[in-house]
């Protein structure tokens, strides 16, 4: 599956297999309903306070199409291993698509 960008999806890389993740209604309420409101989550990203964990969970609800090798530890142990670096681009999308919607 690939990125659809004028989805607001975002890819990232994991085991090295492109996973798409796209901020449905589904997934943010989701995502929301474990992280709290979703205007806080992103005040404390742009304050540089969002959490390794944080940052996962938000990713983890938002996976389109999960494969069945997809677990959240897998998925924690990418972005940990792959860095910050890799994540913020995909974080940025999808807080950007929090702000801005379709």
């Amino acid at each position: 599956m690939t990125a659809n960008v004028a989805r607001g999806e975002a890819a990232l890389r994991v085991n090295g297999e492109a996973v798409v993740l796209r901020p449905s209604f589904a997934a943010l309420v989701a995502a929301e309903g474990e992280l709290g409101p979703l205007f806080a989550l992103v005040d404390r990203a742009a304050e540089g306070r969002l959490g390794l964990g944080e940052t996962v969970a938000l990713f983890w609800h938002c996976v389109a199409g999960r494969p069945d090798w997809l677990t959240r530890e897998v998925m924690g142990d990418a972005v940990a291993a792959g860095g910050l670096a890799a994540a913020t681009p995909v974080l940025r999308v999808l807080l950007g698509q929090i702000l801005a919607g379709r």
